[in-house]
């Protein structure tokens, strides 16, 4: 293909718009945009191999143009989210399959390739985090009446006095100040003052069931009404077991919180205040007792996960086999140094502890994480193709590099791995050198090779803030370039096959309220010029 330049009405042929330049923009000149001239060709019917667009639920489900086009010009697709963990693991562990087999049953006789069975990106991690005990769930509140709101204006229900010696009194404040939370406080009157007879002025709980031998965490917040006091906490049982102690607490006058760890000696336990200790006026609120649940170990998880793991994988496979014959079973495993993937080294990976939907697999399981994915996958359809996929591949050869290394190392751990998926989210101005290098180092491999997730930006913060006829032209280029390569050095055998990433530019990932056009549709499913650049790459034109 030429690309040719307009210059001062004389023709010049740019020969770095044909090899390897990183910018093919001349700022000053223009595209000639005949290049690419309509066709009415589609997609699969000028390739020899599946040409796929990845799908969305809602345009798939509700837009008949949208899927007019999907159909026509393509013969594979693949669900851009509804085959993710994230769109079928619920909350409590369970599998939603609806909207997935409602696309399954849109797309009707497409071959369909499954994306993706594990990734770090897209999961549900509530459940994941909670099921693997990464987060540990909240215990329950065993304490009735915590807060002390409820009861009369002058006692609580769920709490007893038990001793008031000496004059001192238990009862109601709503006043300002005296409250830590909400509308009421206790307000304990100590008139005993004897250190060793803390029992004397005393509250208790309801009893509450307790396991023994588990520990329960104890809290409330407590201050005096001036100057210095001391309270301690203790324990009463019902059905076996001793009183408990906690040591002396000194309170000021500013709120406090008390902390208190006790092990269970009773299958029933009450929460005792003891506020003899000296004369003083107290106010207590926000009480509480829970169950201590310890976080498990790193190996603990590990096993968990693996568990998460080989279900979401077991149910999905078995569920589409047949209608789905390749997977993508890792995603995304190389950090963009070329490294085995960790938190630690994934810097391009925004919000990475707190951001919803993400776990990184192999913070937990390591590198045993893809091995037991590509198992499970296999287990499942030993006849499916199972595939590897990432991205990047075409700007850093060494990340290429380690992809490849680190799937021998899978394979020879036994892993069942029939392809390589390369994403190519690329520019306008990628380096067709890179791309070509990349092509020829997963041929090498002698792997089935695929273009998994293929779109061109070609917008790019351009002051033109569109895509003008300029850069629809270099995008058609690039479209048709990265074809050509694929022809020319991955063979016949291995040529799995090329899928866009997306259908129309509005419904792209990165379509951002028109700031990026990168498919080679427009929003109104006309085809654009970068189409014309694939077909003439396919046709050999």
């Amino acid at each position: 293909m030429k690309a040719i330049i307009k210059n001062i009405g004389i023709l010049v042929i740019v020969p770095s718009l044909l090899i390897g330049s990183c910018t093919r923009e001349v700022e000053i000149n223009t595209l000639d945009t005949g290049d690419f001239p309509e066709t009415s060709v589609a997609l699969k019917d000028a390739a020899e191999f599946p040409i796929g667009a990845a799908i969305d639920f809602t345009p798939m489900i509700n837009d008949p143009k949208y899927a007019e086009v999907v159909k026509r010009d393509n013969d594979a697709v693949t669900f851009s989210y509804h085959m993710k963990h994230g769109a079928i693991v619920q909350d409590n562990g369970t599998m939603n399959f609806t909207n997935t087999d409602a696309l399954v049953a849109a797309v009707g006789n497409m071959d369909i390739f499954g994306h993706t069975l594990g990734w770090h990106d897209n999961v549900n991690s509530n459940y994941l985090k909670t099921f693997a005990g990464i987060t540990v769930p909240a215990s329950a509140e065993l304490l009735l009446n915590e807060g002390f709101e409820a009861g009369t204006a002058t006692t609580f229900n769920n709490w007893t006095t038990m001793n008031a010696q000496n004059g001192s009194t238990v009862t109601v404040t709503t006043t300002a100040g005296e409250i830590k939370s909400g509308t009421r406080a206790m307000k304990v009157m100590a008139n005993v003052g004897e250190p060793a007879n803390q029992w004397k002025v005393q509250i208790g709980s309801d009893f509450f069931n307790t396991v023994s031998g588990t520990q329960y965490r104890v809290t409330y917040n407590i201050r005096t009404a001036s100057g210095t006091g001391s309270v301690r906490l203790s324990t009463a049982t019902s059905g076996g077991g001793s009183a408990q102690y906690q040591g002396d607490q000194a309170i000021s006058s500013t709120y406090s919180q008390i902390t208190w760890t006790f092990t269970a000696n009773s299958p029933q336990t009450r929460l005792v205040i003891d506020a003899g200790a000296s004369i003083a006026t107290y106010f207590i609120d926000d009480a509480s007792v829970k169950e201590i649940i310890p976080a498990p170990s790193g190996a603990q998880i590990a096993t968990k996960l693996d568990q998460a793991l080989g279900s979401f994988i077991t149910a999905i496979v078995n569920k589409y086999k047949g209608k789905v014959k390749a997977w993508d079973v890792v995603n995304e495993p190389m950090s963009p140094s070329g490294a085995y993937r960790v938190s630690a080294n994934s810097s391009d990976i925004q919000n990475i502890t707190t951001r919803p939907g993400f776990l990184m697999w192999s913070d937990y399981m390591g590198r045993n994480y893809p091995l037991a994915a590509f198992n499970y996958a296999k287990a499942a359809d030993p006849t499916a193709d199972l595939y590897i996929n990432d991205f990047g591949l075409e700007s850093s050869a060494a990340k290429t590099d380690s992809l490849i290394a680190f799937v021998k190392e899978l394979k020879a751990k036994g892993a069942k791995i029939d392809g390589i998926g390369t994403q190519m989210h690329v520019t306008r101005n990628t380096s067709y050198a890179g791309i070509d290098a990349m092509m020829q180092k997963l041929a090498a491999t002698g792997l089935k090779i695929r273009i998994s997730e293929l779109d061109v930006r070609t917008v790019l913060n351009s002051a033109a803030g569109t895509a003008t006829p300029q850069f629809l032209g270099y995008q058609a280029m690039m479209y048709k370039y990265i074809v050509q390569s694929y022809l020319k050095y991955i063979p016949k055998a291995q040529q799995a096959g090329i899928t866009v990433w997306g259908v129309n530019d509005k419904n792209s990932w990165l379509y951002n309220n028109g700031a990026e056009l990168p498919l080679l549709y427009d929003n109104n499913y006309n085809r654009k010029p970068a189409y014309s650049g694939f077909v003439q790459a396919l046709e050999g034109k």
